[in-house]
């Protein structure tokens, strides 16, 4: 066993892999000078920021593959395109283990890039390109992983994310019903007003407060964090999970019984960027090693902390051990299961022989 991933038993997990789609691709950090709102035909100085970027599907596979070791597969279906930030996307996704098997190189477009503008109080916003290589994801090639599908049936997990057509992202979740797979997703703001009341397909809906809001139908500004959650809840199935990010306010799980909140944990932060999806892939790798919801949340909200202690919207140094390190300096009461996870070995083998 990886002392350096969680102490899973897979024995006794119901998940064995994870297959999914999104973003792939990468992109720049750029500090503006000044607060106002930048202006439709002014010109702004600032400052590029030394940091990674990189997209939703990368991230939360690289963690669940860190965190659940080589026995666990992972399976990112996507494009990029023919050009060094692929090369060096596709090394770093295979210098993790993940199976890139269903990567393809779109013909006549370039690698996903977006532009992440931020305010000097920390507020901003991604300009991304709608016509990269991620564009031309459709489901005919999400169709061609269906062996993987039937190869893990009623054992895997369907995750369709954001940065690919809508259309691919349906015909993955068609894939995973089919084959009994936990079907996760999470949905721009502009989709999820799109779709609200056909989402039929998914066991686990992830968004962050804005989407929750535009899924609610209610504006995010001025109003209860809670409150958006409960309006967001009234708008789906009580079977549905859902869990909602609100940065600096926390989280918020709902497991078809109770709706729990989870504060951030008090650490040096470097970066939030990425930290939603740090947040949904600790989440998944937790409902694989066995966890409950509810305590998966913990997981996640762990997996967040350690996540903006990087510059990089890939903390390349997550693992176990950085999990169990963050929650014993912030004095996160774990949940048992929790524990059992990510414990050292020694207290891991002694805290069961007690019980």
């Amino acid at each position: 066993m990886n002392l350096r991933t969680l102490n899973t038993n897979r024995s006794l997990t119901r998940y064995r892999a994870l297959i999914g789609t999104g973003g792939i691709g990468s992109g720049m950090f750029f500090v503006l000078d000044g607060n106002h709102t930048l202006g439709r035909e002014e010109s702004r100085s600032g400052h590029f920021l030394d940091r990674r970027d990189y997209c939703k599907l990368h991230i939360v596979s690289h963690y669940v593959r860190r965190l659940l070791g080589s026995d666990f597969p992972v399976i990112p279906l996507g494009m990029v395109g023919a050009d060094e930030v692929a090369d060096r996307l596709l090394g770093e996704m295979a210098e993790v283990g993940l199976d890139t098997r269903y990567v393809g190189r779109a013909e006549g477009r370039g690698t996903l890039y977006a532009l992440c503008l931020i305010y000097p109080d920390g507020s901003g916003g991604n300009v991304t390109e709608n016509d990269s290589a991620c564009a031309a994801v459709d489901a005919g090639w999400i169709a061609q992983a269906e062996p993987e599908f039937a190869r893990f049936a009623g054992a895997g997990i369907a995750l369709a994310l954001p940065e690919v057509p809508l259309d691919a992202r349906q015909k993955l979740l068609a894939l995973g019903t089919a084959h009994g797979s936990l079907r996760v997703a999470s949905f721009t703001s502009a989709e999820i007003v799109e779709l609200a009341g056909r989402l039929d397909e998914i066991d686990l809906l992830a968004l962050n407060l804005d989407e929750a809001a535009a899924l609610a139908g209610v504006s995010a500004e001025g109003s209860e964090p809670e409150a958006v959650v409960r309006a967001a809840l009234e708008r789906l199935s009580p079977d549905m999970w859902f869990t909602v990010t609100a940065g600096a306010r926390g989280s918020w799980c709902w497991d078809g019984a109770a709706l729990t909140h989870l504060p951030i944990l008090p650490v040096r932060v470097e970066g939030t960027a990425g930290a939603g999806d740090a947040h949904l892939a600790g989440i998944i790798a937790g409902l694989a090693a066995g966890l409950a919801l509810r305590e998966a949340h913990q997981l996640g909200v762990l997996t967040a902390a350690v996540a903006v202690q990087s510059p990089h919207t890939i903390n390349f140094e997550l693992d176990r051990e950085a999990l169990w390190t963050c929650a014993q300096a912030t004095g996160l009461p774990l949940a048992d299961a929790v524990r059992t996870l990510l414990a050292p070995v020694e207290l891991s083998v002694g805290s069961q022989a007690s019980n």
